[in-house]
């Protein structure tokens, strides 16, 4: 199913279905779901292996959870009543079993608002654009990250499509794939139960769900297995299809906030490369790393599967609106789509003060942080036209409910366009949609540029602060504690150094490489693990406490603290060498906040302290009075500071290492013809 699976997540998967299968015989008693679901038959078959080893008794502790869940269950008939049950139970269970699938699939529940929105959308859009409908024959419709199935779900209630075309459309034309099996489990059954319901008769099972990577669908074949045989089969039919509708809510996740999580997001060649061919190839952005969160790669992803004609319905993080390291995708949908419609929710709580309030509320509640927008792409081949954009802001101040009450009295885009409410945008040249930048600002000279050499700069070098990958334990108020804080975790490091050492004794490195994930200790109360220091560790390299490392820095806006200064247990320093070689370094350092700070006002400092990283909000630069360079040799005493306005660039440094001005000769010359 996926190369990235591990043993250890096998394991999850059998557990899941171990647990779970008595609260759907409970739920859905004489769905027969786990006689006919093709994933159901192939866990069972396994566990039916390893009943030997008496796993009922591992259950025992369950039984009384069973009882309550029978209880519960007991009387509700509707499919509704049953729905809610199984999510409030998946919610509840999922999240406390499995958090580390949870965070890094990104994975919220989608407002039923939310979802009903989209779907009577791209029904509108299917009609003013193409003449048909979601209910048409030959329209194949998919959701990628099915979750618990309630865009399908509610796609049948919708009344959309007509009775007589039911039977058909959820045989052949209507299609999932989801890749938790617990949550794969429910959409199947949530999707059969509702069919059952609206067409009676017989149960029929839904054989247009998948469990499947959908990313991982396009990167190569099928390894076929005996015990997934028609799961495999069901994947290759769907991709065969010519799909011509894709809705959903994709995952929200852009990678692990910590190496101890050992939870990094999987890679996708095949993908990821046409991602760097399109959207980070029109990008200027210097970091495209956001190019590659998981709601970005569904976009890209979405987008060559309907080919040249079809609609596309997402919900997702609205980020890409306006970041810096988004414009390379925003000129690409201009060119893909012949039009997009965008209806931004706002909710954007990584804001602050009246920001935050104007903001309003949070879509996913708890599920994120993030400004929300439902995007519609439309691929017409009829149309010459491309790139017409169709945007929409909610408002401001709104609470969670009355953004979801607007959502619902609108009823898809359709209400939209009936109030005149859209705003057409029009791409600047630089890929800004919205707050489009003043292009006075080119006949500026730049602070600093380390992209064109031949350009006129300012200051000849400048650098983000430290970033250590460890605060807890480089950073503390007090000067006695880093030292304590930092020897525990050294100890504990090269611990683990002799202890992998003789457990991979004689493998290669990239043996090692392999095993060296499963093999660390990931206790965060005993050490913060990063690519460099598990690369140490690889390496056999032992660490030594340096108490000539201990230095002040300003960690936050008005806040110093002691930090231990050392690119060994410093994950980057960047410039910061050239800037402040050692605790005994004079410098200034002008600090900006990062360019990818949306929703956040510009603020600046200067510090004389070596400044974090995220000193200002998240990311920044720093640009520096002074620069230091290793000296061929030591400089003549009584050599005298240079004034920052006169010519003359020569200073005075502590022997091994020469000071100079940061401030180029050129930017000098700038702002002495100004002045």
């Amino acid at each position: 199913m996926n190369d990235s699976l591990s043993d250890a997540e096998i394991l999850e998967m059998l557990a899941q279905h171990l647990i779970t299968n008595p609260v759907f015989d409970a739920l859905f008693e004489g769905y027969q779901f786990t006689r006919h679901n093709p994933m159901s038959l192939a866990m069972q078959s396994v566990l039916d292996l390893l009943q030997r080893h008496h796993l009922d008794k591992e259950a025992d502790s369950l039984q009384a959870f069973y009882a309550s869940v029978r209880l519960r269950a007991s009387g509700i008939e509707s499919a509704a009543g049953k729905q809610k049950i199984v999510l409030e139970l998946y919610d509840k269970f999922f999240r406390n079993a499995f958090p580390k699938l949870t965070e890094r699939l990104g994975i919220v529940y989608t407002p039923v608002e939310v979802v009903d929105f989209i779907i009577h959308s791209v029904e509108h859009l299917l009609q003013t654009e193409f003449g048909q409908g979601l209910g048409s024959p030959g329209v194949h419709i998919l959701d990628p990250f099915t979750g618990t199935g309630t865009f399908i779900t509610r796609l049948l209630q919708s009344g959309l499509i007509p009775p007589g075309q039911l039977a058909h459309k959820y045989r052949h034309e209507i299609h999932a794939n989801e890749i938790v099996l617990l949550a794969y489990y429910i959409a199947a059954i949530n999707i059969e139960a509702v069919y059952h319901s609206l067409a009676g008769g017989d149960y029929v099972p839904f054989e247009g769900i998948c469990l499947a990577d959908t990313f991982q669908l396009f990167e190569k074949d099928d390894l076929i297995d005996q015990l997934l045989e028609k799961n495999s089969a069901r994947r290759t039919r769907q991709k065969a299809l010519d799909i011509r509708v894709i809705l959903g809510n994709p995952p929200y996740s852009a990678g692990q906030a910590s190496a101890n999580d050992n939870n990094q997001n999987v890679a996708y060649p095949n993908l990821d490369e046409r991602i760097r061919a399109t959207y980070a190839a029109r990008s200027t952005a210097a970091n495209k790393n956001a190019l590659y969160d998981s709601y970005i790669r569904a976009i890209r992803w979405a987008s060559d599967r309907i080919g040249g004609s079809g609609v596309i319905g997402f919900v997702t993080n609205a980020g890409w609106l306006e970041a810096n390291s988004a414009a390379g995708l925003r000129r690409c949908l201009a060119e893909e789509f012949s039009s997009v419609h965008v209806f931004h929710l706002r909710g954007n709580q990584r804001t602050q003060g009246e920001q935050s309030r104007k903001e309003g509320g949070k879509i996913f509640g708890s599920g994120s942080r993030a400004p929300i927008a439902i995007s519609f792409f439309v691929k017409n081949p009829d149309y010459a036209e491309r790139g017409r954009i169709h945007f929409h802001d909610i408002g401001d101040y709104l609470s969670r409910d009355e953004k979801l009450a607007r959502i619902a009295e609108l009823g898809s885009i359709a209400g939209l366009s009936e109030a005149n409410a859209w705003r057409e945008l029009t791409p600047d040249e630089h890929g800004d949609w919205l707050k489009q930048r003043n292009d006075g600002f080119a006949d500026f000279i730049s602070m600093g540029d380390k992209r064109d050499s031949k350009s006129i700069i300012l200051f000849d070098n400048y650098s983000s602060g430290v970033k250590t990958q460890r605060d807890a334990w480089c950073y503390n108020a007090s000067r006695a504690q880093v030292g304590t804080n930092l020897g525990q975790m050294i100890d504990f490091y090269n611990g683990e150094v002799e202890r992998i050492g003789q457990a991979t004794a004689g493998l290669s490195k990239s043996a090692m490489d392999a095993q060296v994930e499963s093999l660390i200790n990931n206790d965060p109360t005993r050490v913060s693990w990063s690519d460099n220091l598990k690369q140490g560790l690889l390496l056999n390299r032992r660490l030594d406490l340096d108490e000539s490392c201990l230095t002040h820095s300003l960690y936050r806006p008005f806040t110093k603290q002691w930090l231990y200064y050392d690119r060994r247990l410093n994950e980057r320093v960047y410039q910061m060498p050239r800037i402040f070689p050692d605790s005994a370094a004079e410098n200034r350092v002008i600090y900006l906040s990062g360019s990818g700070n949306s929703g956040r006002d510009f603020s600046v400092l200067i510090t004389d302290r070596i400044p974090d990283l995220n000193l200002q909000h998240s990311g920044g630069q720093g640009f520096p009075l002074y620069l230091y360079d290793v000296a061929a040799a030591a400089p003549a005493s009584g050599a005298h500071t240079a004034d920052l306005f006169s010519a003359e660039t020569a200073d005075s440094a502590p022997a091994g290492r020469q000071r100079r001005h940061a401030i180029t000769d050129a930017g000098l010359a700038h702002f002495q013809a100004a002045y």
